[in-house]
């Protein structure tokens, strides 16, 4: 059996008391839609407590009422040991969740180290490690420039890709490290040379078909042995336990109404990239 994952046993989770599809950038969101407030807090103390029963740590983000997608921790920022760097969003509608990010992790003693104002950015939603390298992706969130800065930042070396689908529009949705050789992938989302990119980085993996990307089955979380998905397909999940994992799935349709998942919901906070560079903020 391959080594778990070294990282994936405390999360980042914020109660969706505020959460809604109260605007549209990307293509799932439609405000006409509306949310199931009870729904929504019944599916995240789901996704809270199949964490919790897998072994992890979650601690909580207070909700916002002014920032309703606050709840979609991933793109709170990049975390590396006890470095920070908070995201920098490019929708106008999420650019007030930074402040109540940064806040929480200076209070708990992360050193912030921010990205250029002039540089978007969009947290672990678009940059997830893999071995010893950070997989981060680019085009309708992430600017490519970003990477250059982020490795800069932390020290960790970075490979690129090209989002494609923008239905797939964060890397998350289309990447999930399973352990050191293996991860579920979504080609449907990357570009020609960003599907070489991933075939050269990961020796095992778990191809998703087109259906299964766009029901988010990437966008899962992994403690351990266990594989917390929105859905499991039945050949993902054969697959899945032939390499000895457990699947638990968590139902999470209210937020998939605002294009969100299952990873989403959460961030690892117990990631290290690389050790930090000394005075790492970049203007």
């Amino acid at each position: 059996m391959n080594e778990a994952l070294g990282w994936g046993r405390r999360y980042l989770m914020c109660p969706p008391s505020y959460f809604g599809v109260l605007y549209e950038i990307n293509p799932w969101m439609h405000r006409e839609v509306t949310v199931d407030r009870d729904a929504a807090q019944a599916q995240w103390e789901g996704l809270r407590t199949a964490l919790v029963e897998a072994g992890a740590e979650v601690e909580i983000l207070a909700p916002a009422a002014e920032v309703p997608d606050l709840v979609f921790t991933a793109n709170a920022g990049v975390v590396n040991a006890n470095q920070f760097v908070p995201s920098r969003f490019r929708h106008p509608e999420r650019q007030g969740e930074t402040g109540h990010d940064a806040a929480w992790f200076r209070s708990r003693g992360f050193q912030i180290s921010e990205l250029p104002e002039d540089v978007c950015q969009e947290g672990a939603g678009d940059a997830l490690p893999f071995g010893n390298v950070l997989l981060a992706g680019y085009r309708f969130r992430s600017d490519a420039a970003s990477h250059a800065y982020l490795s800069a930042l932390t020290g960790a070396a970075v490979r690129s890709v090209e989002l494609a689908d923008e239905r797939l529009y964060h890397l998350d949705l289309t990447f999930c490290p399973l352990d050191e050789r293996r991860a579920i992938v979504a080609p449907l989302g990357w570009d020609r040379y960003g599907r070489r990119v991933v075939e050269a980085l990961v020796p095992e993996p778990l191809v998703l078909d087109d259906d299964d990307a766009l029901a988010f089955c990437a966008n899962s979380v992994v403690v351990g042995r266990r594989v917390v998905m929105p859905t499991c397909p039945v050949r993902v999940g054969r697959q899945l336990e032939a390499w000895g994992f457990e699947v638990a799935v968590c139902p999470v349709g209210e937020f998939l109404k605002a294009g969100g998942g299952c990873r989403c919901l959460t961030l690892a906070l117990d990631v290290t990239l690389a050790a930090p560079v000394p005075s790492a903020d970049l203007h």
